[in-house]
């Protein structure tokens, strides 16, 4: 039996998915050799279940969760699961948007691999699991503040840990920064050095030696 090119069991999976569950949808969109799902929080586990145990698609293996976050939009953040059929050969992509403090469902009753992947999204952008067992920070400090990777968090942080000798013990101090740090262009490599160095126009505010 010849195996079917991708973009055929893009078709095939798309006609079953619309054929299945494509009133439980929000939207379904087959571009750029892609499959995305876009379900809502009240479906996405009844959605997984169905595309893992179906026999046209046993996803059987979440490769990922991440999370983009827009923060001028009402529901916040775009929750992304990456589903992978080995059987099939084939990779797909569901999407979810939530507002900032409304929580979604856990998915962990239908991956187990979603627990690691839940707690990361919670402790770097603040995505609230429902039904987690062990819903805490995984990656940064214990108190820290904040979640890190929002785009409306501080590239420098607020604080900052260092380990200190007369105290012998790590503390945690809020952050410093000199203020040359702060004002560096970028516009050359060599800012901070005396001598010339040949070609660097901007160090001699000219064209450089064509001669």
């Amino acid at each position: 039996m010849t195996a079917q090119p991708p973009t055929a069991k893009l078709n095939t999976l798309e006609a079953r998915l619309r054929d299945q569950v494509g009133a439980s949808l929000a939207s379904l969109r087959h571009s750029h050799g892609e499959l995305t799902i876009a379900a809502t929080p009240d479906s996405i586990v009844e959605l997984l279940i169905f595309l893992r145990d179906d026999e046209q698609c046993l996803f059987q293996t979440l490769v990922d969760i991440c999370v983009v976050d827009y923060p001028e939009e009402v529901e916040r953040f775009e929750v992304v699961y990456h589903l992978l059929s080995m059987r099939r050969n084939i990779r797909i992509r569901v999407k979810l948007s939530v507002a900032e403090d409304a929580p979604i469902p856990s998915v962990i009753r239908v991956f187990p691999a979603a627990n690691w992947y839940e707690r990361e999204a919670f402790d770097m952008y603040g995505v609230l699991f429902e039904d987690h067992p062990d819903l805490r920070r995984l990656l940064t400090d214990y108190g820290f503040e904040g979640f890190p990777l929002r785009k409306d968090f501080p590239l420098s942080g607020h604080v900052q840990v260092r380990y200190d000798n007369e105290e012998r013990r790590v503390v945690t101090e809020p952050v410093k920064l000199v203020q040359e740090y702060r004002n560096f262009d970028f516009l050359s490599p060599w800012e901070g050095m005396q001598s010339k160095i040949p070609g660097d126009e901007k160090a001699t505010g000219g064209g450089g030696d064509n001669g």
